[in-house]
Order: structure tokens, then sequence, then C-alpha cells
């Protein structure tokens, strides 16, 4: 583990950690020459050794279905997510199905996940003349993961996302309204994500301990 550390500061001080895009970027020699670039082959290296040296650590991104083992990515399928009310709930819980990969109903569900929203608005940006043109969003959500059979919950959490959008001046309201909804949607998106993290963890350590 302390070699894994010295990697990565090592990865840091040396510029390759957070400037991927500048690598990508970087001027490569000519094809004709057939030599490759240091640079980008330094930075491969690092990667590789990192990706097997957090692999014999027990790493395992939890995002994306790679990160789940069968047992937990079989028992999110059968998260019941029951609806939310207003717009920004129905965009909350068609984001969870997605995420779980959920298609049945509630009376087959090993879990139902029950979910609670609470929206904010506020101005930020005033002009002169008392003119709004910037609002921070504010979307904060309680979750309750209930088993079958069962009216306790056994996980909880609340979970809270900020985004931003910009007030358009006439005639360009109908962008104010474009830009609202985004903004709404990256919220709901941004938590949905989340509470799957959350749960996939949860689920991973239930399924993880002795019977």
């Amino acid at each position: 583990m302390r070699a894994l550390i010295l990697l990565f500061k090592y990865a840091y001080n040396s510029g390759f950690m957070g400037r991927a895009a500048e690598i990508e970027l970087a001027a490569a020699p000519s094809t004709a020459s057939g030599s490759s670039s240091p640079v980008n082959g330094g930075g491969a290296m690092i990667a590789c050794t990192m990706a097997v040296a957090l692999s014999g650590c027990g790493f395992h991104p939890l995002y994306g279905n790679a990160g789940l083992n069968a047992g937990v990515g079989s028992t999110l399928a059968n998260v019941y997510v029951e609806p939310i009310p207003e717009r920004v709930g129905y965009e909350l819980r068609n984001e969870l199905l997605d995420l779980f990969n959920a298609g049945g109903g509630s009376s087959d569900a090993a879990y139902k996940l029950r979910l609670s929203v609470n929206e904010t608005e506020e101005a930020v940006i005033l002009q002169t003349n008392t003119a709004i043109t910037r609002y921070n969003y504010t979307l904060a959500a309680h979750y309750d993961l209930i088993p079958r059979d069962s009216t306790t919950p056994v996980k909880s959490g609340d979970v809270t996302a900020l985004s931003a959008y910009n007030v358009a001046a006439a005639p360009f309201l109908y962008a104010t309204v474009t830009a609202e909804r985004d903004a709404k949607n990256r919220a709901a998106n941004d938590i949905a994500e989340r509470i799957r993290t959350l749960i996939a963890v949860y689920l991973r350590t239930a399924n993880a301990a002795p019977r």
C-alpha cells in the first residue's frame, strides 16, 4: 500500500494525474518516424501500474455495472422505486429505474425505495434594474430502503444536489424555461447516481455479512 501511495504522489507531481486532456492533445512525432511520444508512454505505464495496484488492493468501483457483483446487481434490479410527486420526481424515479435496471412491480420486489423531494430556488445575480439573471437550484431527497414484508427501513439517508441556470432576456424567454428544466434534470440525475451508489454499498455489505 505504501508503494501505491508513493506511485500516486509521483504521478501527481509529474503532472500525469488531472491532465488527461493535455496528454491526449500533446504533439506526437510523425508516423513516418515510427516512434511514440515519451509523455504518452509514461502516462500509459503509470495508468496501467495504478490499475494493477488498485485491483490488488481490492478496489472495485461502484459506478457502472462492472463494479457490482452478480448478487448486488440482481438485488438492485429487484428494488421497486415508488412514484415520486412533481416533474422532477418523475425524472428522478426514471433515472433510478434505469440505474437499477429494474422493471418489475411492487408485488415481487425484494425492496421498496421510498423517496421524498424538496426543491428550492434562489436568485444569485441581479442587475442594477433588479432584474434576476441567474438562479441557484437545490434539490434535496430523503430515501428509505424497506425490505419486502416489512415497514422498517434498513437504509435511510438524505442527498442534496445543487445546480444553476441563467435567465434569458426577452424575447428569448423560452430559453429560460429550457435552462431551468435542464438544471433540474441534472440535479435529479446526480441524486440518482449517488443514491444508487449508497444502496449498492449497503447491499454489497449486507450480502457479504455472515448469515
